[in-house]
């Protein structure tokens, strides 16, 4: 787990220090607010803030990173406030407002059951199989199959191919990298198109005489279960013909 803290208060940063590094979670501290830019660099599963340090914009900032990082658990830890405040940053999207002075361990509870509600929301919907072209998805398995054989997906591939089969139109890049990693896609980083690309290589290695994912340049993929015409048409090219045959005495 990589937790980001955005504070002045040292003591407070130590204890949490010496706290996450019992449990092996990997945890920085900075004393000035960092970009949104940089905060999706750093890919973080969490972030405890105290906007106090953030100052006059700390609604704008905090408004920005919960829409740009729809998967970061984002927890408020600040001095007093009001009841209209605690109100407006979670609507804001914040995921608790915890209330200085706090002890260590109660805000590193109220992160842990951030996360567990963000890890529930990213998992796939148990629906029922789905059986297209000579694909066979089962959500309940993590896995697709053709002809009863695996295609030995990782987790990252059958979430990718889980998202765009259950979509009815092209999905962006971007939006497949928020939907499936849980944050925004830094610029230049080409990880969809990496997983994209074994996820085909598998399919195609499985069910070579069908194309299931499309790619539309510039902007991304699109799933539909479509005959491979060419490779149709090349087996019977190579296939030999009754006149063939009977020449060849067979």
């Amino acid at each position: 787990m990589r937790l980001l803290v955005i504070d002045r208060d040292p003591g407070f940063t130590q204890v949490l220090t010496n706290r996450l590094d019992a449990v092996g979670w990997e945890l920085r501290t900075i004393a000035n607010p960092a970009t949104v830019d940089a905060l999706v660099t750093m890919r973080l599963n969490a972030l405890v803030v105290d906007l106090a340090v953030i100052g006059p914009g700390s609604w704008e900032y905090l408004e920005r990173v919960c829409a740009r990082m729809p998967g970061l658990a984002v927890i408020v830890c600040t001095g007093p406030s009001s009841v209209a405040q605690r109100v407006r940053g979670l609507r804001l999207g914040a995921d608790a407002w915890m209330t200085k002075p706090c002890h260590a361990e109660e805000l590193i509870c109220v992160v842990e059951a951030a996360l567990r509600r963000h890890r529930r929301a990213e998992m796939p919907d148990l629906v029922q199989t789905t059986s297209v072209g000579e694909l066979t998805i089962r959500p309940d398995l993590y896995q697709a199959y053709v002809s009863g054989q695996s295609l030995e997906l990782t987790a990252r591939e059958f979430e990718i191919l889980q998202l765009l089969s259950q979509s009815d139109r092209v999905l962006r890049r971007e939006e497949i990298y928020e939907r499936v990693w849980g944050y925004a896609m830094a610029h230049g980083d080409r990880s969809v198109d990496v997983f994209v690309r074994k996820l085909r290589q598998k399919l195609r290695a499985g069910s070579p005489d069908w194309n299931y994912i499309h790619t539309h340049f510039g902007v991304g993929y699109r799933f539909a279960a479509e005959p491979d015409l060419e490779a149709s048409a090349g087996a019977t090219e190579h296939s030999p013909s009754l006149a063939d045959t009977a020449l060849l005495g067979v």
